[in-house]
């Protein structure tokens, strides 16, 4: 279980990673050896997956974000199973998920502007196997963008 002590820890680690342990402790007001123990148990723990640098898509070339919603031909364990390996190897996605509604699978991936993603789209996802339909989306505006959880 996760206490008061805990919580804070996590909301400053979200958002400054790169935090030193001895600043860390200052921020939440505990002593660094109990702070490092404290971060230690929570990596232990899996409550803290790991430490990424978060990069700019803008300044990385790859501005255009887009969503594309796909729909498989069936929902056969095996149809799935080749779905997701296969998609796991397109280049310039971001994320995946399974969902449940109008679509079987909503993928993110950036590209560097719509003749990019155009290429993406015929080199890898026209060549994914058992989907049946597909639609995708360009994001005009970012207006929330978060990786915290609230907790």
């Amino acid at each position: 279980m996760l206490d008061e002590m805990d919580r804070r820890l996590l909301r400053v680690l979200q958002g400054r990673g790169r935090i030193s342990n001895a600043d860390l402790a200052e921020a939440v007001n505990l002593s660094a050896s109990a702070c490092h123990r404290r971060v230690q148990r929570l990596e232990a723990e899996g409550y803290i997956k790991g430490y990424v640098a978060l990069l700019d898509t803008r300044k990385m070339g790859v501005p255009a974000t887009v969503f594309v919603e796909i729909t498989l031909s069936t929902q056969a364990d095996e149809v799935l199973e080749a779905f997701e390996t296969a998609v796991a190897r397109v280049p310039d996605l971001l994320e995946c998920h399974l969902t449940a509604g109008t679509a079987d699978y909503i993928l993110k991936i950036v590209a560097e502007d719509t003749e990019d993603f155009a290429r993406i789209h015929r080199q890898y996802l026209t060549r994914l196997p058992g989907v049946a339909k597909m639609q995708s989306s360009f994001a005009l505006r970012t207006v929330v963008s978060t990786t915290a959880l609230s907790v």
